[in-house]
């Protein structure tokens, strides 16, 4: 399986998991990598149809039995061949497959090994559950989100899942990558949701520390505390978003609106703007709105629902039709090696005997008479 992006040539060993890990190796896949996604027969854990699961698009699925020793020794063979090898079980389950790190680079001194983890391998809560609200809470960026005299609020799990996970796994075995090929040794990456989380508060713990940010949700410039930077409801019951931080900004933001309002820089009149600017927005349409600051430099943009169409998405082609379904297009992009979206996702074990072949598993149909392997239909 060829990819067409700055990762061709690069070979990836997914074992299957949920949420972060998947789409991390989504993420490596569409960079150009020739990811083989391990599936158990029957699959895992799915929200919807497997041919719908988007995080699974890019690569091909083989379905492998790994309660079956024959089914070990396959992933083994693929790990010999491959760079990186990317997990998301709890610490210790890897290793009782026999597919830990040690493992797995006895055969390939090189091999890059990811480990997806919402604690991370090691503390006290490294063999505890968890989810994304879960990494959030003790990494204070929940605490920190919300409006004021309020709960936190919660953004779906895009922040820890996929923000503190998957894109900090990628950034990790990607780094590896590059050190391995000088070196000739792989070695583990331990990516944590919790560690990533927590990092994504940098900038914020340095303005706390200086004083330009205070441990209270909604108080501040970037979380709703600010009138000037926040969501108002328009007339017909949709959303516009207000980023007008800067005074050019602002005062374009104050023009457009029409309105005469109070002193910015005054913290103790921010509740009388807030109404202004609400007022104002609840006048008119979300699509009168948006024609109104189309083209401005106000920082005021409609709040559009996943996949939503807008002009600049429709010239860039954020989001594409792509076997049917509208989904994101990979993103960063490249001048010369441009990526793809490549094959769609499919049920698990789809491609048992193709991609094993094309990665040099000679005995494919003694494995699948054996159980070892399934081939789905």
């Amino acid at each position: 399986m060829r990819g067409m992006g700055p990762l061709t040539g690069v070979k990836v060993v997914e074992l299957a998991g949920i949420g972060p890990a998947p789409f991390a190796a989504m993420l490596l896949a569409e960079l150009g990598a020739d990811v083989i996604r391990v599936d158990r027969p029957g699959g895992g854990l799915m929200l919807g149809p497997p041919e719908l699961e988007l995080v699974n698009r890019g690569r091909r699925t083989v379905a492998l039995d790994l309660k079956h020793p024959d089914a070990v020794g396959v992933v083994r063979r693929l790990a010999a061949q491959a760079e990186i090898l990317v997990e998301g079980f709890r610490p210790g389950v890897a290793e009782r497959m026999g597919l830990g790190p040690e493992d797995c680079q006895a055969l390939n001194p090189r091999l890059v090994y990811g480990r997806m983890t919402g604690w991370g391998q090691d503390g006290p809560l490294a063999s505890s559950a968890g989810h994304d609200i879960s990494y959030l809470a003790l990494s204070g960026v929940l605490y920190a989100s919300g409006r004021a005299d309020g709960p936190p609020q919660i953004a779906a799990n895009l922040l820890g899942d996929f923000g503190g996970g998957a894109l900090y796994l990628v950034t990790g075995v990607l780094a590896a990558l590059v050190e391995a090929r000088t070196s000739g040794r792989g070695q583990v990456v331990d990516a944590a949701i919790v560690d990533g989380a927590a990092h994504l508060t940098t900038m914020m713990m340095g303005h706390l520390a200086g004083g330009g940010w205070r441990n209270e949700r909604g108080r501040n410039l970037f979380d709703t505390g600010a009138p000037f930077y926040d969501v108002y409801e328009t007339s017909d019951g949709e959303y516009m978003a207000v980023g007008a931080l800067e005074p050019a900004f602002y005062d374009e933001l104050v023009r457009l609106l029409g309105i005469e309002v109070p002193d910015r820089y005054d913290p103790a009149r921010w509740p009388e703007l807030r109404k202004v600017l609400a007022d104002a927005f609840a006048t008119r349409t979300q699509a009168e709105w948006t024609a109104v600051f189309d083209g401005t430099e106000a920082c005021v943009a409609p709040v559009l629902p996943p996949g939503g169409t807008h002009p600049h998405l429709e010239a860039r082609g954020v989001f594409a039709e792509h076997d049917g379904v509208r989904q994101p297009v990979p993103a960063p992009r490249f001048s010369r090696t441009p990526t793809s979206l490549g094959t769609p996702p499919s049920r698990p074990g789809r491609h048992t005997r193709e991609a094993l072949a094309d990665w040099g598993i000679e005995d494919v149909d003694a494995l699948i008479a054996s159980g070892a392997a399934v081939q789905d239909q």
